[in-house]
């Protein structure tokens, strides 16, 4: 089998920071469990405040991944309204932050071939956030509600280095926020308890870099947007 330069392992961390993609179609290989056990303890040694290492990891696979999908679709489909347990975004957008999430929603949608005006498509490849967009892989992060601002914070390192650690391997995955608003449906699945809050999902597994929604790179801003170099 060949492989892509997307798909080889990375040996920098420079490799896997720039390689580090959020990708949204994966093939069914499967991911043996002992990697995603090697990755997972490998990330733990992400930095925490007073070293408290504030995370929870639900790993899905075969069964226990197609039950959560099942409940969490099964809620999409319903009707039921997104309502996370913590707010992720403003309750309005302003800029410079209004126009980089435009373009984002703008450049996978023209790559789907789906215009402003075709709704049903649009939702449509928002439910495959809920298949975890094919992975054979899925991660549910949980933290205790009892803590604060920080651990948050910390657990945004961890986070980070699971898919850094995942390119290192040659795998992908996709950061997801849109499981944190269908925690009842999760709780149905799994056994998250009523002090934990969930916080993400991640899809993990190799990436399908033929389809066109994994063809999206996005834009970063240049540094003089957002660095001041203070003078002596």
């Amino acid at each position: 089998m060949n492989f892509t330069a997307d798909e080889l392992p990375t040996h920098t961390v420079s490799e896997a920071i720039t390689s580090r993609r959020s990708l949204r179609a994966f093939h069914d290989t499967p991911v043996p469990e002992d990697l995603v056990k090697r990755i997972l303890e490998t990330a733990s040694r992400a930095p925490s405040g007073t070293n408290m290492q504030p995370w929870q990891v639900y790993v899905l696979r075969d069964g226990s991944l197609q039950r959560t999908i099942s409940e969490v679709q099964s809620d999409v489909d319903a009707g039921v309204s997104f309502e996370a347990e913590e707010k992720y975004y403003p309750d309005t957008f302003f800029e410079p932050y209004l126009s980089r999430r435009r373009t984002v929603g703008i450049g996978l949608y023209q790559l789907l071939g789906l215009s402003r005006d075709n709704r049903e498509g649009m939702a449509a490849q928002h439910r495959r956030n809920f298949q975890f967009f094919d992975a054979p892989v899925g991660l549910i992060f949980t933290i205790d509600r009892r803590l604060n601002t920080g651990s948050w914070l910390d657990y945004g390192m961890f986070l980070q280095n699971i898919m850094l650690l995942a390119r290192e391997h040659g795998l992908h995955s996709c950061p997801q926020a849109a499981f944190c608003g269908y925690h009842r449906a999760l709780r149905r699945a799994l056994p998250i308890t009523d002090d934990e809050t969930v916080v993400c999902g991640l899809a993990l597994g190799h990436a399908d870099l033929n389809d066109p929604a994994n063809q999206l790179v996005t834009e970063r801003a240049p540094l003089d947007q957002w660095v001041t170099f203070v003078a002596d």
